[in-house]
């Protein structure tokens, strides 16, 4: 709520309270921050002067004074004190901080169906406990709902009346707000709890739409629209539209009770909140990662460690035939036929090819003997002994080799 400095004409002390700042100005009268000894901070109305010339004002004053005083309800601005009889009349309310919903509204735009159905639920709530008290508020707006961190807070009951009374027709009197006002009210008829169901569509419609649902004009063309013209709700959620259509009924009777609305309006908040939950949760849920599972294709080529194997393979291989035995023994024999004991026989000379391995130790010392060579094995004839660990060597290359060649022709097939 916007705080202006204090004017010349303005009173420095009411009562007991002391005035600090403008809290605004109204057809009844100025409104200012004060506090008492206290320190408890309070809303203070000064009555005009030309109103607290007229004893009906005054009168009719008194009366509503001392009802606002029964109200007892969470969503209402307290009564805290009030001068029937002073030069000018005041009272005093609880000071609500924050702002109202007209400011919210205009400063940041409309509200989301789950906010407006919400400050709707609290609103008929407090609206239930002010009927019950026998009085009707009569002026139910935007500007006298104020958005307190506890919850919103109904204000300025300065032209409430008691259940049943006709409205204040004085000249120069302010009867409610064109474009808010039931049309009971602008025909001068008898207001009723309903009435101020009426005015709580219209402000839940502003709430939803940002704009009045009887457009804009003068106050003349705003009280005929109000009579005889149905109620814009273009801009108003899908899940209120057919509440607040109820609400702004021509006819009193057709209107939703108080009660009815708060639990009604309590559902939709409820729901709208759940779905709003849900909106949020999906929009920063990431999304889902697939994994990318990359399937090795054959290319027809054999790998690195593979051709290396090959390779080596070959190069060992090579020398390997030309030293290796001629009388077409299988390649990688542990034994050769030039070594074995057939060629030994045949020629005469004395068997020791089939002599046990260590049988005859003076073969590794004598003239032309190798080291690592068998046992007995014959170094004449040009034949070279065999090594038993070249040939496991070139032996297993060769089975390697020929493994990783049957695989890979086989991976070749399957694809």
């Amino acid at each position: 709520m916007a705080m202006m400095r204090l004017r010349r004409e303005d009173p420095r002390v009411v009562g007991s309270f002391r005035l600090h700042r403008r809290l605004g100005a109204g057809g009844m009268g100025v409104v200012y921050l004060g506090s008492d000894r206290r320190g408890q901070r309070v809303a203070l109305k000064v009555i005009r002067p030309d109103l607290a010339e007229d004893q009906e004002f005054r009168s009719r004053f008194a009366r509503e004074v001392s009802a606002a005083r029964r109200i007892r309800g969470g969503c209402t601005a307290r009564l805290v004190a009030a001068d029937l009889e002073a030069e000018r009349p005041w009272f005093a309310t609880q000071y609500v901080p924050g702002p109202s919903l007209h400011d919210k509204v205009a400063e940041e735009g409309p509200l989301t169906a789950a906010d407006t159905a919400a400050i709707g639920a609290a609103l008929s709530e407090g609206l239930v406990a002010v009927h019950e008290a026998g009085v009707v508020h009569r002026d139910l707006k935007p500007s006298n709902i104020l958005l307190s961190p506890k919850g919103p807070r109904i204000i300025d009951f300065g032209i409430a009346w008691a259940t049943g009374a006709s409205t204040l027709t004085h000249v120069g009197t302010a009867v409610g707000s064109p474009g808010f006002l039931a049309p009971e009210q602008v025909r001068g008829a008898a207001v009723t709890p309903a009435t101020d169901v009426f005015s709580l569509g219209a402000t839940l419609a502003y709430a939803a739409m940002g704009d009045s649902p009887f457009g804009h004009g003068s106050s003349e063309v705003m009280l005929y629209r109000v009579v005889h013209e149905e109620a814009q709700l273009r801009g108003v959620p899908d899940a209120l539209a057919p509440l607040v259509q109820a609400c702004l009924a021509k006819d009193p009777e057709e209107r939703p009770s108080t009660l009815q609305l708060s639990m009604r309006l309590k559902e939709i908040a409820a729901r709208e909140a759940q779905g709003g939950l849900h909106a949020q949760a999906a929009d920063v849920r990431p999304p889902v990662q697939r994994e990318r599972v990359e399937v090795e294709r054959p290319t027809g080529r054999l790998d690195e460690r593979t051709q290396r194997y090959t390779e080596a393979g070959r190069g060992s291989a090579g020398p390997g035939t030309s030293g290796g035995p001629r009388s077409g023994a299988r390649p990688g024999a542990p034994r050769t036929a030039g070594s074995g004991t057939g060629a030994s026989s045949r020629t005469g000379s004395s068997r020791t090819g089939g002599s046990r391995p260590g049988a005859s130790r003076g073969n590794a010392s004598r003239p032309g003997g190798r080291p690592g060579t068998r046992p007995g094995a014959r170094t004449s004839g040009g034949l070279r002994p065999a090594n038993p660990r070249l040939l496991r060597q070139r032996l297993t290359v060769f089975v390697l080799v020929t493994l990783i060649v049957l695989l890979g022709i086989a991976a070749v097939k399957q694809f």
